[in-house]
This record gives C-alpha cells, sequence and structure tokens, in this order.
C-alpha cells in the first residue's frame, strides 16, 4: 500500500493522469530474508514496475526517479535505507552510482551510468541460513554522520572514492586492484561500524574468503558477502568446502543484463 500512495502522489503532482480501473497485486519472492540482499525493496521495485505498466505511464516516470519512489515508499513503512539497492533493481545489471552533493541536492537523485555486465570477473555468493537483522548495522553509523563525526564523513568518501576506482579497475579489467579496493570497502566498514555491530557471523563469512586470498565484502549491510577468487575456480572449490564446513551457502553469482525497455531507456537524462 505504501508504493501505491507514493506512486499516486507522485503522478498528481507531476500532473500525470491515471485511468480509472482495479487491480489485484500479490507477490512471491525467493530472495532469502535478512542476507542483506536486499529482499524487501526487491518486492518494492517490482510491484512499482506492476504500476507503471498497470497505468500505462513508465515513459512519464524518469528511471533516475524510480529509486527515490520506492525508498519513500519504505520511508512510510519506518525502513531506514540508502539508494544504493534501489538504483540496482530499478536499472538492473551493472550500474556505477555517483551520489556527489551537487547532483543530489538540485536533482534530488544521483548521476547513474549503465556499465556492461560482461566487464565483471567471475563472482561467489556467501549467505548465512540463520542471519542476523541487517537493518541494526545502519544505526550509530548515521547518526555520527549527522552529527558531523570527522571520521565517518572522511571514511564514507574514502567509500565513495573506492567506487569510482572500481569503475575504473572494472573498464580497464584490473582485477587484481579490483581485489584490493573489495577488501579495503570491508576494512572501512569494519573501522566505522565496529565488531560488535557487524556481528561475529558475519565477520566470519569475509574471514573465511580472506583465508583462502579471495577478496571479499558485504553485499549490504550484513547477512551476505560477495567474493572475487582470483586464483580462478580451484579456489573457489577451496572456499565453497569452507563454507560447507562452517554451515554457510556458497553460490556463483549470474549477474543479468539490465531489463530496462525502450521506453525506460527514453527517460533517462543521460544514456
Amino acid at each position: 500500500m505504501a508504493i501505491c500512495k507514493i506512486f499516486h502522489n507522485h503522478c498528481k503532482d507531476n500532473n500525470i493522469s491515471l485511468h480509472e480501473g482495479n487491480f489485484k497485486l500479490s507477490y512471491d519472492t525467493n530472495i532469502p530474508r535478512q542476507t542483506g540482499l536486499s529482499g524487501s525493496s526487491a518486492i518494492v521495485c517490482a510491484a512499482l514496475s506492476c504500476l507503471l505498466d498497470f497505468y500505462q505511464v513508465r515513459h512519464l516516470i524518469k528511471v533516475e526517479v524510480r529509486p527515490n519512489l520506492i525508498l519513500n515508499a519504505e520511508k512510510e513503512l519506518g525502513i531506514v535505507a540508502g539508494l544504493q539497492d534501489r538504483v540496482a533493481q530499478v536499472y538492473g545489471g551493472l550500474v556505477y552510482m555517483d551520489f556527489d552533493k551537487k547532483s543530489m541536492e538540485e536533482l534530488g537523485h544521483g548521476k547513474y551510468t549503465p556499465m556492461d555486465p560482461d566487464l565483471l570477473p567471475p563472482l561467489y555468493l556467501i549467505y548465512a541460513e540463520n542471519p542476523s537483522d541487517s537493518g541494526k548495522v545502519h544505526s550509530t553509523v548515521r547518526q555520527r554522520w549527522l552529527n558531523g563525526d570527522e571520521f565517518i564523513i572522511s571514511s564514507m568518501k574514502e567509500v565513495a572514492d573506492i567506487a569510482l576506482e572500481g569503475r575504473t579497475a572494472l573498464i580497464e579489467k584490473d582485477y587484481t586492484k579490483l581485489a584490493d579496493l573489495m577488501n579495503r570497502n570491508f576494512d572501512l566498514r569494519r573501522q566505522m561500524f565496529g565488531d560488535e555491530a557487524l556481528g561475529a557471523m558475519n565477520i566470519e563469512m569475509v574471514e573465511i574468503a580472506r583465508h583462502v586470498g579471495a577478496a571479499s565484502k558485504f553485499t549490504g549491510s550484513g547477512g551476505a558477502v560477495v567474493v572475487f577468487c582470483p586464483e580462478g575456480p580451484s579456489q573457489a572449490s577451496l572456499l565453497e568446502d569452507a563454507c560447507k564446513t562452517a554451515g554457510f551457502a556458497f553460490l556463483p553469482i549470474q549477474v543479468m543484463s539490465s531489463r530496462l525497455s525502450q521506453d525506460d531507456l527514453e527517460t533517462m537524462s543521460t544514456r
């Protein structure tokens, strides 16, 4: 209901006419719960996509603003989150996101650049069968950011810089650099949040990957990690055995190409 309300208000505010008619909305999902894999926002994103098609207004609502609509719907439910997951879900595929202050203030959203998923090396997913609540991880860091904590602000800037360096590493297919950046991303998160907030199980998943020489970082706020095995399938096999022993699920990741339609693409500011 929250996304229906946000969608209706957005259309009203932007003079987008909606035809009359009833619909029934239901959902099912195979995304593991509380694993930092954006399961809740994926449902909201799918619901928004249904509304765009049912009311035939996909060409009237910019792709760039759709993540904001999803996030606003979640805020209605008291969920604390950011735009990143919603951008990835709206665009699909591989996306570089730049949340520079000027764009956020002037446009209300970041600058999002689709990239070729084939630039990615083989990646793997580790997740806990009995996960913790990923939402708890955000609590103190968010408040420290709002309070102007210099360490948090400088660390977040470095995280943003890592994203830019990661984009360059992918374009140049410098996977050694990519592995270093993945590890650095987690190290920064650990310094900011602390072990107690991250949780022993989440840290264990990262350390299992590192023990065999693989690079790893959280997929989101905890419950799952994404892994790159620079030494190839033999290293991945070692990691799979280690995960099985520890009771974690281990799966190869298949990054699908963007599912944006021609109508969607024509709404984008940059293509």
